[in-house]
């Protein structure tokens, strides 16, 4: 419940530009949909700029149009790329960890397939690493 607190007083502050800090934390899965879509539609409908760092695969996906990939070596050292659109940013970071995500058409949630399925292969060859909905 702190979370929800927090993020609707956070929301609730105006301000041009939002940072917000894993909204997903201590939230179960349908509690993150749900903040998720409230933080997406009060960004989009008040006009506003959100800063959102976040580590939930499926909450960030929604929420980002633009996403900042670091690589490096995690603790160590990390170069940031330029802020770019989500799906040439999915497809470098997934690139990168070898690894190819579908959307599951029963809840149109992302789902990583199998290393070496016939899905993997053909999306890799394609470099297609990351899933787009049919509108993107």
């Amino acid at each position: 419940a702190r979370v929800r607190v927090a993020l609707v007083l956070a929301l609730g502050t105006p301000a041009d530009v939002y940072l917000i800090d894993e909204p997903s934390a201590y939230l179960d899965s349908e509690q993150r949909i749900v903040a998720a879509k409230t933080i997406k539609r009060y960004i989009l409908h008040s006009k506003k700029t959100a800063f959102v760092v976040e580590h939930d695969f499926i909450m960030a996906t929604y929420l980002a149009d633009r996403v900042i990939v670091y690589e490096g070596i995690p603790a160590r050292e990390a170069i940031a790329t330029r802020p770019q659109a989500l799906k040439s940013g999915m497809n470098q970071f997934l690139t990168s960890l070898e690894i190819t995500f579908r959307r599951d058409p029963t809840n149109y949630r992302p789902r990583i397939n199998k290393k070496g399925s016939r899905k993997d292969a053909e999306q890799k060859k394609a470099g297609e690493y990351f899933f787009m909905d049919a509108e993107d």
